[in-house]
């Protein structure tokens, strides 16, 4: 007799949270130990830019190819095949003897980790229906937070006592244990033989339509018709403008805490993860609220926009954050630039989802990232120049007026008509 697991859907929320966990703990291990790396292989800070600039490069590129290789293979194989690869790229850091050796291994690392958002939007779209959407959005992604507080201590912690090579195969093993239990756990819904016959019956006419949960490949031509869209191409915007400042934490917080306020190695792995456990709870808040919102009778469109709203008057904070005295506060001004950042993706991330049919979810959601990763690519770039050659403080206040800027392109660009009605999806 075959176990049902009651609102296993949350499971398999749960499985996206903890895969998304693995890829920002896979991706941030380099920026703990990125100032132990310039010093063996005798590495600027430009040099260091450069590192994370083809990672981006490649981030980029396969944020928009991802989309359709998932819609192509299916949420299960696909999202298989994308932790399979990047986990083996980021063990292969191990490997690396210089900055040309590290510049490939990123390079990989930024081709397998995009396909965790088309895949993981995907699967929130097979499993919740659209007043849950931006839960399971918002569950998935505070697993980049989480992700982000558990890097710091885990990998200083290891390459403390077993240098940092080590640090790269231990993190990037976990992966391949997730991997077993995705591939025992996930199938959409009407394939499960987990899922409860209340649960499937609540979901049933909420989620997509089974055939739009099958693997197949877009008709000749569709990509283009997706990308065209004002929908696509509104969204890339908003992520080329405002995802940079996530990776800005992500890659440069704890060189920006090891140069500017003089900490070593064990203060990082003590004091960097703060900022990213604000992050966790504005992934959940934002994703809970919109839901609520919507269950308390607000529109769709109205709802995801007045956390977008909230998230965006949040992030000018950050721009003060060079101009306080002590560190402590310049990590207090950080968390609330990461929990603005998480309020507003975990609707911006579900947008595709209300926006787009089920064949298309991936696919679309693939290009708004790559509008993401394509403005991180660049910013980084610029940032690696000003640190070396300035200071951190253009770059903080810049970080802190994105988001705003942003918020009155989608106001714009999106008004609530372009949205379809909830039954439709």
């Amino acid at each position: 007799m075959t176990l049902r697991i009651p609102h296993f859907r949350y499971l398999i929320a749960a499985m996206l949270f903890l895969a998304t966990m693995i890829n920002y703990l896979d991706r941030q291990a380099i920026s703990v130990v990125s100032r132990d790396l310039r010093q063996e292989f005798g590495l600027a800070e430009q040099d260091y830019g450069h590192i994370i600039f083809f990672f981006m490069l490649a981030y980029a590129i396969m944020y928009a190819a991802s989309g359709p290789i998932i819609d192509r293979l299916g949420t299960r194989r696909g999202f298989a095949a994308c932790i399979a690869f990047w986990s083996a790229a980021a063990m292969s850091h191990a490997l690396a003897w210089g900055k040309w050796s590290l510049i490939v291994c990123r390079f990989l690392l930024g081709m397998g980790e995009p396909g965790n958002w088309p895949a993981a939007a995907k699967a929130v779209a097979e499993w919740f229906p659209a007043n849950q959407r931006a839960l399971g959005v918002g569950i998935f992604n505070a697993g980049s937070s989480i992700g982000s507080a558990i890097a710091p201590p885990v990998v200083a912690w290891l390459t403390i006592h077993y240098g940092w090579r080590s640090a790269f195969v231990w993190t990037g093993s976990v992966g391949f244990a997730w991997l077993v239990f995705w591939l025992i756990l996930y199938q959409p819904p009407h394939l499960s033989r987990w899922i409860t016959l209340r649960e499937w019956n609540f979901l049933r006419d909420q989620v997509r339509p089974p055939e739009d949960t099958i693997a197949q490949p877009l008709p000749p031509g569709e990509w283009i018709r997706i990308l065209r869209r004002r929908e696509c191409w509104s969204l890339i915007l908003a992520r080329f403008f405002t995802d940079p400042v996530i990776y800005f934490i992500i890659f440069w917080l704890p060189e920006y805490l090891r140069k500017e306020r003089h900490y070593d190695l064990a203060s990082v792995g003590k004091y960097a993860w703060v900022p990213f456990i604000f992050g966790d709870i504005g992934y959940m808040f934002g994703g809970w609220f919109s839901g609520y919102l919507m269950r308390r009778g607000w529109t769709l469109p109205r709802a995801r926009k007045l956390v977008l709203i909230g998230g965006a008057a949040v992030m000018p904070a950050g721009i003060f954050a060079t101009w306080v005295p002590d560190a402590a506060s310049a990590i207090a001004l950080t968390c609330c630039m990461t929990f603005g950042h998480a309020l507003w993706v975990s609707n911006l991330l579900t947008l595709p989802t209300d926006l787009f049919p089920g064949r298309q979810v991936a696919t679309a959601s693939g290009f708004t990232g790559m509008g993401g990763a394509i403005g991180g690519m660049l910013a980084n770039l610029t940032t690696g120049y000003v640190a070396q050659h300035f200071s951190y403080r253009p770059i903080f206040t810049m970080a802190g007026l994105m988001h705003p800027l942003s918020l009155c392109l989608v106001l714009w660009l999106l008004p609530d008509h372009r949205f379809a009605d909830v039954k439709d999806r």
